[in-house]
């Protein structure tokens, strides 16, 4: 199971924010947020400071993506 937080790069361009922005209002690292864009793993801790900070939901910035087999069927589907 991927995560994909292209939800949360959007909303900041929405907002006008940069990253550094980002980092002074949440207190995130540079790291936490180059994992991010790389679509690693982020404590649960870290997405809710950046909720609280933004004023916006989990799913907001967040997005589960669905596994992918092999033969390109989802998780779901190949069962």
């Amino acid at each position: 199971m991927a995560i994909s937080y292209k939800k949360l790069f959007k909303l900041m361009i929405d907002k006008d924010l940069k990253k550094k922005d980002l980092r002074t209002l949440t207190g995130v690292s540079y790291s936490t947020l180059l994992k991010m864009e790389n679509g690693e793993y982020v404590s649960l801790d870290v997405l809710d400071r950046i909720c609280r900070s933004l004023h916006c939901q989990l799913s907001d910035i967040a997005e589960v993506l669905p596994d992918v087999c092999p033969d390109n069927r989802t998780g779901s589907e190949a069962k």
